[in-house]
């Protein structure tokens, strides 16, 4: 869900590891501001749609995948027909709003979901896999008016490269099952100190998504 600049780091990574079936969502079109942080764009493609070219990327490194786009954008009365049928969903978004819209329906569908996000120096990569869910860790946030945006506060293409390359491994691991599940661990990167760390998210037993599930 959105192929902006964790998109555009995940998705290279999963085409080359040889993933089945992509379905690539987001009603965004490039801009000029984006290149920066999104290679799957050239600056003779502004204007054009995000998942469109994507998929064409998608179809010219890897045709034995299949690869479905989606025009639109998540929200409460589409995102279960949307996002049902899928072994994974990655979250891409930049806003709390979608975010949550695709953890409940995450929860109700009963799909893992891996949740990506980078501002500034700061990268952050989560599995949730129903309870915890993104909602225990993040509450009933909301996208206030004087909220600072990635455009105001801006990010290092090299940063959302690594969030969204990392978001691929997880995903990679989740849906082979190798390694230890790490599901309900937050992994927080730093550019400047160029450290990792992890952080627990607990239930929370008030959740309206995932508490009904306990």
């Amino acid at each position: 869900v959105g192929a902006g600049g964790i998109g555009a780091g995940a998705i290279p990574a999963l085409v080359g590891a040889g993933a089945g079936h992509l379905t690539i969502i987001d009603d965004d079109r490039v801009e000029l501001s984006n290149l920066h942080r999104q290679p799957l764009y050239a600056s003779n493609q502004l204007g054009e749609r995000k998942a469109d070219l994507a998929a064409r990327y998608v179809g010219k490194r890897n045709p034995h995948i299949e690869c479905r786009t989606v025009i639109d954008r998540i929200e409460a009365d589409n995102a279960d027909p949307i996002l049902s049928g899928h072994d994974l969903i990655i979250d891409g978004t930049d806003n709390f709003a979608t975010r949550l819209t695709v953890s409940d329906a995450a929860v109700r569908l009963g799909i893992p979901l891996i949740s990506a996000a980078a501002q500034q120096f700061q990268g952050q990569v989560a599995l949730f896999r129903g309870r915890p869910c993104y909602r225990c860790f993040v509450g009933d946030a909301f996208d206030a008016d004087d909220c600072d945006t990635c455009a105001e506060l801006g990010v290092l293409g090299a940063l959302t490269g690594t969030v969204g390359n990392f978001a691929a491994l997880l995903a990679i691991r989740a849906t082979v099952g190798i390694a230890p599940d790490p599901a309900g661990t937050l992994h927080l990167f730093d550019g400047l100190s160029l450290g990792w760390r992890q952080i627990r998210i607990v239930a929370d037993t008030q959740c309206r998504a995932c508490g009904a599930t306990s």
